[in-house]
């Protein structure tokens, strides 16, 4: 004989006959099944609480409803989904049962996680920022690399895989392998020209030996520069600077793309800067380039802006 929990004990007929099918047949785990359980108990709560005759006759507005109360209740949208998978399994379980024609949750989705915005600078934090005191072997290079960052809108990998033959300096060009790969051809501006040639004017000679003899940025023992040193660097630089968060090359990289937007608008030409295979990956700085936009109405549209205290 199988023990059951309240949660159990308090579920309808059919959602007992479920819970069984999943213990005896498919042999699922008592944790899993506790969660199914609990799933299906805030299912029959709600039927209970809007006047449903029980879960069979709920139909896919219902079951909506329900998703979003326990999306409201602060239920994450991982848990909000499992629920959802219980719910369909379930009505799946019916239809096979009792020959139940439509499943209420199969087209149910959680409300998705709001997608994280990308940390960036505005153009004057860009500019404090690269304010390198350039009086050092070491301090021309980390300028070098931080302008060519913000200025191509390279990946950490990207940089730190350049080579000096990349950058073809009379027509302005580096061409540069990305994810999967690819390779693409992006410009360099002119700053950051200026600063990789005053550091390839000092760029330790111990380079041109062995297998570090085209790494355009080296360390002072003459390798290749890490990923991790890259990264320390450009932290370090931030916090000379007196940035007050912590500057790591994807914030370049993002600022870059940001700037790009917002004064140019053309969202193909920056998936192409970037190396997005997909279009919709790029998509997420027109939420930036929209920000952007809110602040400037806030600040000067005049029903935007709050009136001043009599």
């Amino acid at each position: 004989m199988h023990s059951t929990t309240a949660q159990e004990d308090a579920l309808g007929i059919s959602a007992t006959r479920f819970l069984s099918y999943l213990r005896d047949v498919r042999q699922l785990s008592p944790h899993t099944i506790n969660n199914y359980a609990r799933d299906l108990a805030s299912l029959q709560r709600y039927c209970e609480t809007s006047g449903k005759a029980d879960i069979e006759t709920l139909v896919e507005a219902d079951i909506r409803t329900w998703a979003s109360q326990l999306h409201r209740q602060g239920l994450a949208g991982g848990s909000i989904q499992r629920s959802l998978s219980a719910t369909r399994s379930f009505y799946n379980f019916l239809g096979r049962e009792s020959g139940l024609q439509r499943n209420p949750a199969a087209s149910v989705q959680a409300p998705r996680k709001p997608r994280k915005l990308p940390k960036t600078l505005d153009a004057d934090q860009v500019s404090k920022y690269l304010s390198f005191d350039s009086d050092t072997v070491t301090a021309l290079r980390d300028s070098a690399m931080a302008e060519l960052f913000y200025s191509s809108g390279l990946r950490l990998a990207e940089l730190a895989a350049v080579e000096v033959d990349d950058i073809d300096a009379h027509s302005k060009l580096l061409t540069v392998t990305g994810k999967g790969r690819k390779t693409r051809t992006v410009p360099v501006g002119s700053v950051a020209l200026q600063a990789i040639g005053r550091w390839l004017e000092v760029r330790p000679r111990a380079a041109a030996d062995g297998t570090n003899c085209r790494a355009l940025f080296t360390s002072n023992r003459g390798q290749r520069i890490s990923v991790r040193n890259i990264q320390m660097r450009l932290k370090l630089q931030g916090r000379k600077s007196g940035m007050r968060q912590d500057v790591h090359p994807h914030m370049l990289r993002h600022s870059f793309a940001s700037h790009l937007l917002e004064s140019s608008g053309d969202l193909r030409a920056v998936q192409e800067l970037l190396g997005h295979a997909n279009i919709s990956t790029t998509q997420i700085y027109t939420h930036l380039d929209f920000q952007h936009l809110a602040k400037v109405y806030d600040a000067a549209h005049p029903r935007a802006r709050r009136r001043k205290a009599d």
